[in-house]
């Protein structure tokens, strides 16, 4: 499987926070499975980190790429063919962040893990909670 880590579910397994779905920990720590985490992740963090609204033990634009090398998590860039997909999604959410990885999992065909009912929304794949 070709999993796509959101955001919170790439924080919550570096720091092993039991708000993690163990099936998604499972996911993430099978070798038979591509983990990936988008460069908006980062992005997304190194964003809120400034305004405050994320605390981490050290700068996010260092420490997220170090822990996602740390775990075997490889980077997903964003490129100009995630532009299609992007125009082409329903208005179901306004996030951007959350809206480039909903096209990124199209583009490449990623499974996405996320708990976050506004990217549940779409019509893209998705690892179960349970």
């Amino acid at each position: 499987m070709r999993l796509l880590l959101d955001t919170h579910v790439f924080l919550w397994y570096i720091t092993a926070d039991p708000k993690l779905p163990t099936n998604f920990r499972t996911a993430i720590q099978d070798p038979a499975n591509d983990v990936y985490l988008s460069v908006a992740s980062v992005w997304e963090a190194v964003i809120k980190h400034a305004l405050g609204k994320l605390r981490l033990p050290g700068p996010p634009a260092g420490y997220l790429p170090q822990q996602r090398d740390a775990h075997g998590i490889a980077s997903l860039p964003v490129d100009e063919a995630a532009m299609p997909p992007l125009a082409s999604l329903p208005p179901l959410y306004r996030d951007p962040f959350d809206r480039l990885l909903v096209a990124q999992a199209l583009q490449h065909g990623l499974t996405v893990a996320t708990v976050d009912p506004e990217v549940t929304a779409y019509s893209i794949p998705l690892l179960p909670t349970t």
